[in-house]
């Protein structure tokens, strides 16, 4: 990794076809050892469900509220503040129970690569 401040671009968020919104702010081969982005999850809306292999994950919620699922664990309703751990391969959706957007950060270790991602859904 090279020392150096990162400023991401909003404009650079893209819709996927997990129905979610993202933003890159940091995943570079500079840094194999993580990755962050932003996640923004409409009202109403649950993603796909997906995996992610030999990356973990954690979800930083920042606004809104939903529900998570995760493999092997129960549903779980999640707020600001809530970190939600997720293993490497591990199945897992997220749903916006609110009238806002849930915004999220996904942090990746090590960082993601869509080769990477196996959609189940």
């Amino acid at each position: 990794m090279k020392a150096g401040v990162v400023r991401p671009d909003l404009a650079q968020e893209y819709y996927t076809p997990e129905r979610c919104h993202i933003l890159e702010l940091s995943n570079s081969v500079d840094d194999e050892a993580l990755s962050i982005a932003r996640a923004r999850v409409e009202p109403g809306v649950t993603t796909a469900f997906h995996k992610v292999a030999n990356t973990a994950e954690r979800y930083v919620i920042l606004e809104g509220e939903g529900l998570v699922e995760v493999e092997g664990q129960d549903p779980e309703s999640v707020t600001v503040g809530d970190i939600v751990l997720i293993p490497p391969g591990a199945e897992q959706r997220i749903t916006n129970t609110g009238d806002r957007d849930l915004i999220f950060l996904a942090l990746c270790t090590p960082r993601f690569q869509q080769d990477n991602y196996i959609a189940t859904d």
